[in-house]
């Protein structure tokens, strides 16, 4: 019986130092804050002097690459600036918080919230969303166990989430005015003819989607030859969008349904040389 009381005490005055240590953590976020609101008011953000450090931003090609997203929607094409331009311009804007953090992981899922927050406005968007911890492939859905991939998957959940958040506390004529900008360097930043960009396109596409050339010229609408610059730009977009896993392969190109396998041979790459 001593040894059960002598128990209950420790387990008692364990929920107690968490206790503590919980209202300890958030007294200091609190105070955090408080100076956050408080340097924003005392060092409010020069707008013309902002705008300016976003155009500047948006003249390196290696944000302007990564700028942009695209993805079929109601059979026409939706794009907008990506979270890299998001977070670009919430940083030269200044004096925003955001991000993304998770308020609660159980069994299968985890509870998660994106926010950003002008602290001079006090303009605050917040999204609270579900993240079921699974991974469709190949038809299937697949459960996640690997702590790496768990975070890896609300990570990217997040970043959707924060990017929304970013755009619906910056002014809309800035934001348009950075993408046009990012635009606009894809045309003229780049050093290498556009044929060859145009090919090593083509490549990638090929060797990380299995995206033939065919399929390309059919959703740009015209043969390869007769590519432009905003075509490159366009295919830049869906790059980004595929590679970040904001839409699927089959959202963009006539992918051709396989046959049986009681029906279609298997070819070198169907055989798995690791077993």
């Amino acid at each position: 019986m001593d040894g059960l009381v002598t128990y209950e005490n420790m387990m008692q005055r364990r929920e107690q130092e968490k206790s503590v240590t919980s209202e300890a953590l958030v007294s200091r976020q609190v105070q955090e804050v408080q100076a956050a609101v408080i340097m924003a008011k005392k060092f409010p953000r020069d707008e013309y002097a902002a705008y300016d450090r976003i155009m500047q931003s948006c003249e390196r090609v290696s944000l302007a690459e990564s700028a942009l997203y695209e993805y079929p929607k109601g059979g026409q094409k939706v794009s907008g600036p990506s979270i890299r331009l998001a977070e670009a311009i919430a940083q030269a804007w200044g004096n925003i918080d955001f991000g993304v953090v998770e308020l609660e992981q159980r069994t299968g899922m985890s509870s998660m919230m994106a926010y950003a927050w002008d602290l001079e406005t006090n303009t605050r968007q917040t999204k609270i969303f579900t993240v079921k911890h699974e991974r469709k492939a190949r038809g299937q859905i697949n459960a996640l166990d690997d702590p790496r991939d768990i975070y890896e998957m609300t990570a990217n959940q997040g970043a959707r989430r924060v990017r929304s958040c970013i755009l619906a506390v910056i002014p809309g004529d800035v934001v348009d005015a950075a993408v046009e900008k990012c635009k606009q360097t894809l045309k003229n930043g780049y050093k290498e003819p556009l044929e060859d960009r145009i090919r090593k396109m083509i490549t990638a596409f090929r060797e990380e989607f299995q995206v033939s050339k065919e399929m390309i010229e059919k959703l740009i609408g015209c043969a390869v030859e007769a590519f432009t610059d905003n075509d490159f730009v366009r295919l830049r977009s869906v790059y980004k969008s595929l590679r970040d896993n904001m839409a699927k392969r089959e959202d963009y190109f006539d992918v051709p349904k396989p046959k049986s396998e009681a029906d279609s041979p298997l070819n070198e790459e169907d055989i798995d040389e690791t077993d």
